[in-house]
């Protein structure tokens, strides 16, 4: 085979539609677009235009926000920590922290950390340093003889270049 011999698969590639070519050819004089009007011509962009009347997008109210101070946590449940623990991905001797728990497979990549949910059982005894906890998986953490700490992440203060005027 050569480079020259290379070509598609048969049905891959559809030829286009070559209009205004003669009343033989079923896409000759107005090409399949009807007679005149905007649409007839190019450069027509009228989604969502109602004839003038208000369109529904700006009939219908606004809802919702989106809060910037949310916190980008990945969510791992006691069953999917056990496991891990079960097939030996995560060593339940040492503390479990959220970079432990990303490289085993279990978390999500998230800018803040892992947030522990209280889904499933917990039957190892284990450290666990996360930056968020539901109040039943610390419950089974510690029933299960565990232990769990919440890590806040430090956020370092925003120093501004130039002072304000009018301050010191």
């Amino acid at each position: 085979m050569k480079l020259n011999e290379l070509q598609p698969q048969e049905g891959a590639v559809k030829k286009r539609m070559r209009v205004g070519r003669g009343i033989g050819s079923g896409k000759g004089k107005t090409c399949g677009r009807g007679q005149k009007g905007q649409k007839a011509r190019t450069g027509v962009a009228i989604n969502g235009f109602e004839g003038g009347q208000m369109p529904l997008y700006r009939r219908l109210p606004k809802m919702g926000f989106t809060n910037i101070f949310a916190k980008d946590l990945s969510t791992v449940n006691l069953a999917q920590l056990q496991a891990a623990i079960d097939s030996g991905r995560v060593n339940a001797k040492e503390a479990i922290t959220s970079e432990i728990l990303q490289k085993a497979g279990i978390a999500a990549k998230a800018k803040d950390g892992v947030r522990l949910l209280g889904n499933g059982e917990l039957s190892a005894k284990v450290t666990l340093k996360v930056a968020g906890v539901t109040a039943s998986a610390k419950v089974a953490v510690e029933k299960a003889g565990g232990s769990v700490e919440v890590i806040v992440r430090e956020v370092a203060p925003v120093v501004r270049k130039k002072p304000i005027p009018g301050q010191k």
